[in-house]
């Protein structure tokens, strides 16, 4: 019995995604479509291929068997049809790091067509978004614990505590991008074993905001070292502490679980080639 590959890739979609609502989003269809795709191909079937749950669905074993049987193929016959500089990626991740580091990284791939959809944010709301499907990829701040994400290891962030100029910390404004000196009782907890008990001087909507008031004279504060390295080679900030162990946080490239598509896999690829093995000081 021939069967439609409209109808094949509808059902893997829905396999995947564990929801009509997610099928139809990866497919760009309507949820009816989707719908009557798929009870077509079980009545071809004839047999259930779904329970439905309130919130999505569950395949039977004879789902599961079907999906083994067309993914490599179905997939093989996507990557045949899409070049990878010929498709949409979604990317999400901190503004920081996807401005300075991880856009650049994919110029190339942008000027041999690839089509780039980024997304700025905080990593609970990018991983929201990667499991709801409105993003392919995203950078976050720590190891994803969702069962439908899987993630790499990408780059380790040393943090340093720098200012203008030489100065007595305890004294001198702190600037911060939040309330709970996030990035700063970090670094004290790793570097002085003590807890910071200030409050910020000045609260700043992001990292980049922070730079632009310490370079000015403005504070001092604890930024990400790829941020201030080229202010700190040229001496227009300097580093107020320099422990023998600066403290690190690990950076993860996370998707959906399951083969992502050529445009998706190519940015992947390139972000880990760029960033994986190089540690942050020979970036």
């Amino acid at each position: 019995m021939a069967l439609s590959l409209d109808l094949l890739r509808t059902f893997l979609a829905v396999h995947r995604e564990g929801s009509v609502t997610g099928a139809a989003r990866r497919l760009a269809l309507s949820q009816p479509t989707v719908t009557a795709q798929l009870q077509a191909l079980e009545a071809a079937l004839g047999r259930p291929l779904f329970v439905r749950q309130p919130r999505g669905v569950t395949p039977t074993p004879a789902a599961d068997l079907l999906a083994r049987q067309i993914a490599g193929p179905l997939d093989d016959l996507a990557g045949v049809a899409e070049r990878p500089e010929e498709g949409t990626a979604r990317l999400g991740g901190a503004a920081e790091f996807l401005t300075d580091l991880a856009l650049p990284a994919l110029a190339g791939l942008v000027a041999a067509g690839l089509k780039l959809r980024v997304t700025l944010g905080l990593s609970d709301d990018l991983a929201d978004a990667l499991v709801g499907g409105a993003l392919d990829l995203a950078v976050l701040t720590s190891r994803p614990r969702r069962r439908q994400l899987r993630a790499d290891p990408l780059y380790d962030e040393e943090f340093v505590l720098v200012a203008a100029h030489r100065c007595d910390v305890a004294s001198t404004p702190l600037v911060s991008y939040a309330e709970e000196l996030p990035i700063i009782r970090r670094y004290w907890r790793s570097v002085f074993d003590q807890r910071q008990h200030r409050t910020a001087d000045v609260v700043v909507p992001n990292l980049h905001a922070v730079r632009a008031l310490v370079l000015a004279g403005g504070g001092c504060s604890v930024l990400p070292e790829y941020l201030v390295r080229a202010d700190l080679d040229a001496g227009r900030l300097v580093l107020l502490h320099e422990p023998p162990v600066p403290p690190l946080n690990t950076l993860f490239l996370a998707h959906r679980d399951g083969p992502l598509a050529p445009a998706v896999a190519a940015v992947r690829t390139r972000l880990l080639e760029e960033f994986r093995s190089v540690s942050p000081m020979e970036t």
